[in-house]
């Protein structure tokens, strides 16, 4: 066996999680291309925290956002969910940083292993939260 051989072997084994979870997300955008969450009354079900208690969660309209995210509208994505289209920027980012680090062999640094990221992400839910569900404008028009 060559050396190339091994290289290539080593890279293709070394990137094998993240590929693997780039074709689970892969496979739940099919679905929702498929689904059609814009549709009422499809093949997804809703919320079940808009379901159960009423609230606007943080993640509402995210299946509609992602939908429409993957059909190049912009603005009907954060329409649906303006908190979740950052998000979507931080995931690609977070998986970019995952995948360098699984072919350096080393850590590379990224967000999400910064001291801060669990205390910003959760107040900025909480806070999302709470703005999505005041019950007068201009804020009633952050639901969904």
């Amino acid at each position: 066996m060559r050396c190339a051989d091994i290289a290539g072997n080593s890279r293709v084994r070394a990137l094998g999680p993240p590929l693997a979870a780039l074709a689970g997300v892969a496979g739940c955008c099919a679905v929702i291309l498929w689904a059609d969450p814009t549709t009422p009354g499809g093949a997804l079900p809703i919320c079940p925290t808009k379901a159960l208690l009423g609230l606007t969660c943080p993640a509402c309209g995210g299946l509609r956002m992602v939908y429409s995210l993957l059909h190049g509208d912009f603005s009907a994505a954060l329409h649906y969910n303006a908190l979740g289209a950052p998000a979507v920027v931080l995931f690609v980012w977070g998986m970019l940083t995952w995948a360098r680090t699984r072919l350096n062999g080393r850590p590379v640094p990224g967000w999400q292993h910064q001291r801060w990221t669990s205390p910003v992400f959760a107040t900025v839910l909480v806070v999302w939260l709470v703005v999505r569900n005041l019950p007068f404008a201009p804020f009633v028009l952050l639901r969904v």
